[in-house]
């Protein structure tokens, strides 16, 4: 938490603070991070100037005191991003050290977090690193002991032992992070139960190396790695025939990190496979690469609701909802692909090895669509049309730089506009042409339709937003799980499904649609499904469950198919 709130702190802090951003000192312990940081113009600041400009964001590990006040006295706009698990051991300290206590603090005596503790002691703190440091200290009158957040639980525990034998007039307070403890127990859980540990985390960062010695400890094969691509140098052979891997991470690592490793290993499991297991992972791989599969569930949804609505003549509109979603999607990812490089990089790599093939497809798909809409009257023709304008414009400029002061450019720079945007340029196509086209007008039912439409795509396009949340905020995207929170966005969408749930049955149960409203029950229930095993941590971000949240959509085809034979 603390190290995820002072990255978004640092990432935020360029479009609402004073220029130039600086961080006093690194500001988390991982070196993609830092780079990321330092391709952004964010500076770091190793010492305090007698004059300064700009803004200073307090590092996570926190800073002493009166390096706090001489950046207030250079005339720095000071914002603090220290953890707010730090923040309490510096206020245990602070309150003790004024009552003349000794202080002593577990942990490396040479981490920023540490070094920014003493400065609250007052001179009358100590370090020690070990249990034949602590028992080398002479006895004091009154002391308090406190641990470095990241520290060992096992440590913390001998210490308490030994103090309550030793100077049980002491007063101890374990200021170990709890996620820190989760970590370290869930780690040795997860060393016992698998094959081999990939410890994901900077190597200068002391948790994440106490992680990597808990899972040793186990006897299991663990590897300490900072990127995806020291798995080439690794024994790749000894990873291959692992049944299971267990994968950590330290507290500063991105998630986008943890992505890529994540990816790279589900790849390398995937070539021991048997062949066919192989071929239907790369036939996965580009389905959802290409958009293919995506617009596939496009087609499909499209047929099921014009199932829902009573219409036999179905199949151009499927063909154009298809050609659309296509198009669309393939331009956007084309032109907008910078947070692609952080969510899936996969993508990103496909998208820059065949770019000019994939703009002449994605081209041919527009305009074959719109031919197609031609064939079927002006009305389809234009409204497909403007459609597509509008998409192609999502990622341009279109008010002129001359206008300065101006925050929204592009449509994208409007917040949550691409899950809103997508989701009723599906319902448009996928409930709403069919009937204006065949009837020239639509009633109310196909509105409520439209809705529900709109709503399930929303639901599919705000849970992507929520496995990207990490790369959007980096490249400047305001997504409503930006905006909200992931747990307030999964409580949302969660509901959203249960509201859909409700309408199908109520809208059947009256006879306003026909049962198969009832059938297509199962696509929110399959969605809450889904939701539900990513929340419990059963499908992690990954090929698969990309592929099982399109494939909802398909479902719902294939539901209104067998509903129609029978």
């Amino acid at each position: 938490m603390g190290v995820r709130r002072a990255v978004e702190m640092v990432l935020d802090a360029p479009a609402q603070s004073t220029k130039p951003i600086y961080t006093y000192g690194p500001l988390i312990h991982n070196p993609q991070v830092l780079n990321l940081l330092k391709s952004k113009d964010i500076k770091v600041l190793d010492e305090i100037p007698d004059r300064g400009c700009g803004t200073v964001l307090i590092r996570a590990h926190g800073v002493p005191p009166t390096a706090k006040q001489h950046l207030k006295e250079a005339e720095f706009n000071v914002i603090d991003a220290t953890c707010p698990r730090v923040i309490k051991v510096q206020t245990i300290i602070r309150k003790h050290a004024k009552k003349d206590y000794a202080v002593i603090i577990i942990g490396d005596k040479d981490h920023p977090e540490i070094i920014g503790l003493l400065g609250y002691a007052r001179n009358n703190g100590h370090v020690v690193g070990d249990m034949e440091e602590l028992a080398a200290l002479p006895a004091f009158d009154n002391a308090i002991i406190v641990s470095q957040t990241t520290q060992n639980a096992r440590l913390l525990e001998s210490v308490i032992n030994w103090v309550a034998e030793n100077h049980p007039h002491y007063k101890i307070f374990n200021t170990i992070c709890d996620s820190t403890e989760r970590r370290q127990a869930e780690v040795q859980r997860l060393a016992e139960a698998v094959d081999a540990v990939i410890v994901v985390g900077g190597y200068n960062s002391g948790n994440t190396r106490r992680l990597a010695e808990i899972a040793r400890q186990t006897g299991k094969p663990t590897y300490h790695i900072e990127s995806e691509s020291e798995l080439a140098s690794m024994d790749t052979h000894l990873l291959a025939s692992a049944r299971h891997i267990g994968i950590t991470a330290g507290a500063s690592t991105p998630n986008w990190i943890i992505k890529k490793v994540y990816r790279a290993l589900e790849t390398l499991q995937v070539k021991r496979t048997q062949s066919w297991r192989r071929i239907m992972f790369q036939l996965q791989r580009v389905l959802l690469l290409t958009n293919i599969y995506v617009s596939l569930g496009a087609g499909c949804l499209t047929y099921a609701m014009a199932k829902l609505q009573g219409f036999s003549q179905f199949f151009p509109y499927v063909l154009i909802s298809l050609l659309y979603v296509q198009s669309m999607h393939t331009l956007n990812h084309l032109t907008g692909n910078k947070s692609d490089q952080y969510n899936d990089p996969d993508r990103a790599k496909f998208y820059q090895k065949y770019k000019l093939l994939l703009n002449i497809l994605a081209l041919a798909a527009g305009g074959t669509g719109l031919v197609i809409a031609h064939t079927l009257g002006l009305f389809p023709l234009l409204l497909l049309l403007i459609m597509s304008l509008l998409g192609l414009s999502y990622n341009l400029r279109i008010v002129p730089q001359m206008f300065v002061g101006l925050r929204y450019r592009r449509i994208r720079d409007i917040p949550g506009s691409k899950t809103l945007l997508i989701a009723m340029a599906w319902g448009i196509v996928t409930a709403v042409l069919p009937p204006l086209s065949l009837t020239g007008k639509a009633s109310w039912v196909t509105g409520l339709i439209f809705l529900w439409t709109v709503a399930i795509v929303f639901v599919r396009t705000a849970f992507f937003d929520i496995l990207d949340m990490q790369g959007d905020r980096i490249v400047g995207k305001d997504t409503f799980a930006i905006m909200l929170g992931e747990k307030r966005t999964m409580r949302i969408l969660k509901n959203m499904l249960i509201v859909l749930v409700a309408a199908l049955m109520l809208l059947s149960s009256f006879h306003i649609i026909s049962y198969l409203g009832l059938v297509l029950i199962g696509c929110p229930i399959f969605f809450l499904l889904l939701l539900s095993a990513y929340e419990r941590g059963v499908l992690l971000p990954s090929i698969k469950l990309e592929f099982l949240v399109e494939t909802n959509f398909i479902l719902a085809g294939a539901m209104a198919f067998l509903w129609s034979l029978i």
